[in-house]
This record gives C-alpha cells, sequence and structure tokens, in this order.
C-alpha cells in the first residue's frame, strides 16, 4: 500500500519534446543505455533538427518534471528504402534528410525508458501516442528497427529466427522485441548489419511493423506533392509556319512526346512563335510584334487544352501580349488542372526596348505547383541575381527560364548566370531556347542554343553542377529527374549553404514588386 500511495504523487506530463529539453534528454537517454557497451547519443544539435522539421513526431513523458522516456520519429517514403536498409540509411546518416512530410509511413528511429520509470506503462503511452500522430497524418503503417539485446545470450544454440520464434511464445522475454509484440507490432523480417556496434544484439535488429487501419490511401495519393520531379524542355526549331494551325501541330507534337515520358513539366523557349512574323515581314519590327501579338491569347487557350488533356503542366515560354497599347514578353504557366497564371519579363535587353517598344512587366512572384513552389524568369532576367535570391525566398525549388540567344556570347552570359542562380539558391534551375534561323524575320535571323538542367554544386549532386543538356544548335527534347528532397538536405548540411549563412545583419535585398 506504501507504494501505491507512493505512485498516487506522480504528475506524468505527455507533450511534444523541445531544444530545451535537450539536457534533461541526454541523462534519461544515458541511464536508459547503461547497460549498452558502446552507446552513442544524440547530440543537441541532432535533437534541434529533428524538432525543427518534425516537431510533433518527437514526443516525451515528463514524470515530476524529469524526463522518463522519449519516442522520436520522422515520416518517410517507404518505397525508397524498402526492408533492406540500415539505421544510417533510414535517417540519411544521421541528417534526418530522408523526413518527407509527404511520405506513407511513420518510422521510429529512438524510444526509450529511464530505468526508474519502468513498469509504470511509460511505454505504452508513448507509443499510443504515436499511433495516434500516425492515424492524424494519415500515415498507412509505424515501422522501425528493434534491437533484440538478449540475443547474444542465445546465438551460440538459436538463429535469428528460432530466437524470434520463441520471443513470440514467450519462452524468452526480451526487453525491446518482447514490448513491441505486446504493442500490436509484428515482425517484417530479420535484418543483419542494422546498427553497427551493437553487439548485445550481434547488429540484428527485428524490422517490426504496426498496420494503421484507418489509412486512407486515396486521400494520401491525391494532391500530394512529389520528391522526384520529371522535367522535359523542347529545343525549339525556329521555321517558316503558315498560320497558327500548323504551329499548334508543332507545340502538340511535343507536348505528346513529353507527356509520353510522365513528365511534370514542358518547358518552351521564349518567343518561339517569332516566326508568325514571317506574314508581317513587310512591316516593321515593332509593327509585326504586335500582329503576332493577336496570336497569343488563343496560344494560351490552346497550351491550356493541352495542359489538361496530356496531364502535364506547361511553361509556355514566352509570347508578345499587347493590352491598352502597352506590348510586353509574357508567358503562361498552364498547369494540368485546367488553372493558369501569367508571368512577364522584367528586365528588357536594348534590342527589345528600341526594335520592338517593349515595357518591362513589375512582378516577382512563385507559382504554387502540385510539385511545389517555381520560379520563372525570362532570359535576360536571370542574369540579374536580386531575383532569383527573392524567389528562393519565397521557397522556389525549381527555376525555368525560357530564353533566346543569336550569338554564342550572348547563350554563355545565359547559361553561366543559370548555373550560378542554382548555386546561390540552392535550386534547380532548367533553362530551353531555340535554334535554327528565320531569314525573313527582322531581328531573328539565327539562334543559338543548348538547352540544360542545372544543380546545386554538392556532394549529392553531379560534381559539375548539370543534371543533363542537349545536344547544341539541334531540335531535340530533354528529360530530366530532379529531386527537391536533396535540396532540403543542402539546406542544413551541405558542405556550403548559401541560403543560410547570408548576413543579413549587414545586408537585404527587397521586394518592391507589385505582388
Amino acid at each position: 500500500m506504501e507504494k501505491e500511495n507512493k505512485s498516487e504523487d506522480f504528475k506524468i506530463e505527455l507533450r511534444t519534446l523541445t531544444k530545451d529539453d535537450y539536457l534533461g534528454l541526454k541523462a534519461s537517454m544515458v541511464e536508459a543505455y547503461s547497460e549498452w557497451e558502446g552507446a552513442s547519443f544524440w547530440g543537441e544539435m541532432h535533437i534541434g533538427k529533428l524538432v525543427e522539421i518534425f516537431p510533433e513526431g518527437q514526443i516525451c513523458i515528463l514524470v515530476n518534471g524529469a524526463i522518463a522516456g522519449c519516442a522520436l520519429s520522422l515520416i518517410v517514403d517507404y518505397s525508397k528504402f524498402g526492408d533492406n536498409h540500415t539505421y544510417a540509411q533510414i535517417t540519411g546518416n544521421y541528417t534526418f534528410g530522408t523526413h518527407n512530410p509527404d511520405g506513407d509511413v511513420l518510422y521510429g528511429i529512438d524510444f526509450f525508458v529511464h530505468p526508474d520509470f519502468r513498469g509504470m506503462r511509460i511505454g505504452r503511452r508513448l507509443y499510443d501516442a504515436r499511433k495516434e500522430i500516425c492515424e492524424r497524418h494519415n500515415l498507412r503503417a509505424i515501422i522501425a528497427g528493434g534491437r533484440i539485446p538478449k540475443y547474444k545470450e542465445y546465438a551460440d544454440k538459436l538463429t535469428p529466427k528460432e530466437y524470434l520464434l520463441k520471443v513470440k511464445g514467450k519462452e524468452i522475454h526480451d526487453p525491446t522485441l518482447s514490448f513491441q509484440l505486446a504493442n500490436d507490432f509484428h515482425v517484417r523480417k530479420i535484418l543483419k548489419g542494422y546498427l553497427p556496434g551493437d553487439t548485445q544484439s550481434l547488429e540484428y535488429a527485428s524490422l517490426l511493423e504496426w498496420n494503421n487501419i484507418y489509412y486512407n490511401e486515396e486521400a494520401q495519393h491525391i494532391n500530394s506533392k512529389k520528391s522526384i520531379i520529371r522535367l522535359g524542355l523542347v529545343q525549339w526549331q525556329m521555321r517558316p509556319f503558315p498560320d497558327m494551325e500548323s504551329l499548334c501541330e508543332q507545340i502538340e507534337f511535343f507536348v505528346d512526346v513529353v507527356s509520353d515520358y510522365q513528365s511534370d513539366f514542358i518547358l518552351f523557349p521564349e518567343l518561339f512563335n517569332a516566326p508568325l512574323m514571317t506574314a508581317y515581314n513587310h512591316l516593321s519590327g515593332a509593327d509585326a510584334m504586335r500582329k503576332i501579338a493577336d496570336f497569343t491569347i488563343p496560344l494560351r487557350d490552346r497550351f491550356i487544352s493541352y495542359a489538361i488533356s496530356y496531364n502535364i503542366n506547361i511553361i509556355t515560354g514566352s509570347m508578345p501580349y499587347l493590352e491598352d497599347g502597352i506590348l510586353q514578353n509574357v508567358g503562361f504557366l498552364c498547369r494540368r488542372d485546367g488553372s493558369y497564371e501569367m508571368y512577364r519579363k522584367i528586365h528588357l535587353t536594348p534590342a527589345e526596348s528600341s526594335a520592338w517598344g517593349m515595357v518591362g512587366g513589375d512582378i516577382i512572384t512563385t507559382y504554387d505547383t502540385d510539385c511545389g513552389k517555381i520560379g520563372i524568369l525570362i532570359c535576360y532576367d536571370v542574369e540579374f541575381p536580386e531575383l532569383p535570391r527573392l524567389l528562393a525566398d519565397q521557397g522556389m525549388q525549381i527555376l525555368f527560364v525560357p530564353f533566346m540567344t543569336d550569338t554564342q556570347n550572348g547563350y554563355t552570359r545565359v547559361r553561366s548566370c543559370a548555373q550560378a542562380r542554382a548555386i546561390e539558391n540552392e535550386c534547380y534551375v532548367a533553362i530551353a531556347g531555340s535554334v535554327g534561323n528565320l531569314p525573313k524575320v527582322h531581328n531573328m535571323d539565327i539562334q543559338y542554343a543548348q538547352s540544360a538542367v542545372f544543380t546545386p554544386s554538392d556532394f549529392s549532386f553531379p560534381s559539375n553542377g548539370i543534371k543533363a543538356e542537349a545536344t547544341p544548335n539541334t531540335e531535340t527534347t530533354l528529360i530530366a529527374d530532379v529531386d527537391v528532397d536533396l535540396l532540403k538536405e543542402l539546406h542544413s548540411f551541405g558542405a556550403v549553404r548559401n541560403l543560410k549563412d547570408r548576413r543579413l545583419d549587414v545586408y537585404k535585398i527587397v521586394n518592391k514588386s507589385k505582388k
């Protein structure tokens, strides 16, 4: 009775972990793993990172203000790992770069109870809380690699499989495995080499799973953002087209080809519709450009219909657009759900201003898509580093740059600046241009291009920062996959961190645009 009265004085609190809990957490960890020779403990940086990226998944129980137990978790896309993985792989080599809010599994990366509080069902409370998190996020399962610390005592006479069967039959009590089985987990398989240095388990682990019976697969996958995004770039051949219908036939041909590869985006070049100026070669360049501006809205509507019917997000490059007597260089993001937005070129080259009388736009913004936030800058705009930096601050992951250059000098400026933007903004940059010539069109007589996809320059990316590039000056398409999850890891654990290391106490860029 004396023991029961003492337990009634306990104040038990279940809550999420905070960075300020670290010292108490470490003290509890040391005691919980006191029997594990060579055990290592999470550092303050690790706990801070977990709390930052997935605060809801880091839970603890306090007894009279002291941390009595803790459960740490990530959400992962389990298809990327499968059942044959190690602890280092599932944690991104302890960087937690594997955490994916759009994943399908709650993965338990640590779980312990202070020995002074064992027998109080602290562990069961933590697991009940984990199950609630799993259900709340509509995840299909909880998976964890569980140590089997008693196995060393039986290894000379039992295989891991035999040991597992005896624990299931309650002939042997394993402090970790027996607890997991009692909490409705089942063993998917036995892993070898899961956690190097776990001598008690002889580096074996049980891969445990608890299935969420309330999981709604349809809700999980509809509208969920992908981590691997496929880009399709059109290196467009400038050739005469007698009318808009023949131009649209060529557009639809490329949309069809790129969509056959299950691409998420297709990017067309800047002013790809310039061949329509052929019919107006008797006019000045400025008047001819205004004439083909009449085709821009009809072309936009065609692109919208292609985006829907071919299930692909289309970035239309750019076209002249005339409104209230003002001529601008614009394009459209036509999403596969039927919605669209216009973007405008902000910095005009001297030729655009003097030869065509174009006026620059005044909006710097990102665009939401079913594959995350993107930015779109037309040609010359990418040579101004302030614009992509403002877009990066808005969460841009991929920057699309439709361009048109007539000389290799001009192309080198666009290419070099695009590569720099990928590095300094820790994003992917895709550029697409036109090739060939238009002998009967003023200021559009020859084109030079090599379309490409650029990456940051760090260990997870190509060493030269080039994901893919097309053959120069040849009509073709370029298909490339980019992994936006790698960007998340780069932001926090890259060899250099251009975005985080900015001296915002010394300098700042301000977005004064209209949006």
